[in-house]
């Protein structure tokens, strides 16, 4: 049974500063952030993340992770940037709100694993509240709309399918929708409450995949630990394979704390600890325990 990710990242994680280029409001609470910081953009990976801090600021001492959403590229097509995504929670993410063009913050990454091969099958991506942050960028791998990694890493397959789930409390909650009109990518979207798309949970959407004429060859989903659980259970209970990406808090971002284990089973009678950042972020569903 494999834990993580085999798309371990081949890259040394760099300590650098980065320049803030651009950022927008995306959604309620919810942010889009620019870094121009070409040596991470050039190595990074759909799945990965990296760790922000701000200079000279103590309170919070730590930096705090966030996923690659996607790259940047300039003219000559080389990776010079990225985007991330944020929800304002805490002190820094507060901060982050005033962040202006040209400001220096410190970042360290890649870090963690990416996503796996897709396979040839239909990929289905499941995303809930600001799960859907690694998602674009995965997309247009799968898409063979742009290319990651130095060297560029080349999927073995391409998906027949591509599709987003994405779910949120309410329309006000939904971040970067326009950012996933992407030319064979199809994308459905439910809310709590029933103010934009389907009125219900994401799972539900993924229910009527599975039970579609072209259910999912592969499930790849981020976002709410109990949403995950639930689509985890879907996914294993129709023999499909489904990988994970949590969002435990992390603290140092390269394993030395062990401030962010996740359960992973080793043996139908056993299990063991694992540094998400490490080991993960991405798992598979049938090796965690929730």
């Amino acid at each position: 049974m494999t834990a993580a990710s085999e798309f371990s990242h081949c890259a040394t994680p760099q300590f650098l500063s980065a320049t803030v280029v651009e950022q927008e409001q995306m959604a309620r609470a919810t942010y889009r952030m620019r870094l121009e910081c070409p040596q991470i953009a050039k190595l990074i990976l759909p799945g990965q993340f990296f760790m922000v801090r701000e200079p000279g600021v103590n309170d919070p001492l730590l930096g705090r992770p966030f996923a690659l959403y996607d790259t940047c590229l300039d003219e000559s097509g080389e990776p010079t940037g990225f985007d991330f995504g944020y929800v304002v929670v805490g002190k820094l993410t507060s901060r982050m709100t005033h962040w202006q063009p040209g400001d220096q913050v410190e970042i360290w990454g890649p870090l963690g694993n990416g996503f796996p091969q897709p396979g040839s099958g239909p990929l289905v991506m499941v995303a809930g509240g600001i799960g859907q942050t690694p998602f674009l960028a995965t997309a247009r791998e799968a898409l063979r709309l742009r290319k990651f990694g130095q060297p560029q890493r080349n999927l073995d397959e391409f998906p027949a399918k591509v599709s987003l789930l994405y779910g949120a409390r309410s329309k006000e909650y939904l971040a970067g929708l326009d950012d996933f009109r992407l030319q064979g990518l199809e994308v459905k979207v439910a809310t709590d409450d029933g103010t934009f798309g389907h009125h219900g949970y994401v799972t539900d959407l993924l229910q009527q995949q599975i039970d579609s004429a072209s259910p999912p060859a592969t499930i790849f989903c981020c976002g709410p630990e109990p949403m995950m659980e639930v689509v985890s259970r879907m996914a294993i209970k129709a023999g499909i394979t489904c990988w994970l990406s949590l969002e435990t808090p992390m603290a140092c971002g390269f394993g030395a704390c062990f401030s962010c284990v996740a359960k992973v089973r080793i043996s139908d009678e056993e299990w063991d600890y694992r540094r998400t950042c490490v080991e993960g972020p991405v798992f598979n569903a049938e090796a965690l325990v929730f």
